[in-house]
């Protein structure tokens, strides 16, 4: 017989198991990820300007080649024109690659392509075939672009997209209020909410301090929300928002799962998880 909070508990432990992991493409990440991320947990392989694509795809091919599935951060800026996309796209195909996840991007240059929905297109139309591109949703708006501004960019992109992946997010009520809105708005996908790990303030500063000065800035800006929250009494517990929200996976006509940002600390993310699939109630 089921006692109270079971149901919660199966629907956190059910999100738990499907619930994907980013790792940056940084020395040593290949190894991090074989000893600790089962190959049952999707990842997704970032970019960044300082290492450019090409290291953003090499490091996905060899973690397809170790049994992972994977998608890499496709960025406009960081693609100098159609020739090079196709050489990536043909490199991921051969791996056996079959998802992307295409964003803007940062840098302050770029080539031939200014935004995702440019890229997009360009991929569609390179007669490589890939079955699961995400792209990036926004519902605590973004420091650089305007709410109309990532709204028409994202009705835009949604028809070349099979989902969205959120930026980190912290307000629940929001996450709703967002994901509720996307139909009338014209976009019909499953939203995976992003979330951060069970990473520390101290591993957030020394990848800032490992990636570069350019893209260290961008860094911070980028996670200004989580740095804040560690400073809040009892600081931040990823666990709140999958136990606020897992029950709304299947439910929602939106929500399909988690994103786990785990600025490569995987160990503590994966030992987070664990203890999530761990409070599942015995079958009967």
């Amino acid at each position: 017989m089921d006692e109270p909070g079971d149901d919660r508990r199966r629907a956190v432990a059910a999100a738990a198991e499907d619930m994907g992991y980013e790792v940056m493409p940084f020395k040593g990440t290949r190894e991090n990820v074989l000893r600790h991320v089962p190959r049952t947990v999707p990842l997704t392989v970032t970019a960044s300007p300082q290492k450019g694509l090409s290291a953003t795809v090499k490091l996905a091919a060899e973690l397809a080649g170790a049994g992972y599935r994977v998608a890499p951060h496709l960025s406009a800026r960081l693609t100098r024109d159609k020739a090079e996309l196709q050489d990536f796209l043909g490199i991921l195909s051969a791996a056996g690659i079959s998802s992307l996840f295409v964003v803007g991007g940062d840098g302050d240059d770029c080539g031939a392509y200014k935004t995702a929905h440019e890229l997009l297109v360009d991929i569609h139309e390179s007669g490589f075939v890939f079955g699961d591109i995400g792209i990036a949703g926004y519902p605590e708006g973004h420091p650089l672009i305007g709410e109309p501004d990532l709204t028409r960019a994202l009705s835009d992109k949604a028809p070349l997209a099979h989902h969205i992946t959120t930026q980190m997010c912290f307000d629940i009520k929001r996450i709703r209020s967002w994901a509720a809105a996307l139909p009338e708005r014209g976009v019909h996908l499953p939203v995976r909410i992003g979330i951060p790990g069970a990473v520390s303030r101290q591993k957030l500063m020394r990848i800032a301090g490992a990636i570069g000065l350019g893209d260290s800035a961008r860094f911070l800006r980028k996670q200004q929300q989580l740095l804040w929250r560690f400073f809040l009494p009892g600081g931040y517990n990823p666990g709140k928002i999958v136990r606020s929200v897992a029950a709304d996976i299947g439910r929602s006509p939106n929500i399909a799962g988690f994103h786990v940002f785990t600025f490569n600390d995987l160990g503590g993310t994966e030992r987070w998880r664990q203890s999530l699939l761990r409070r599942a109630p015995a079958t009967p």
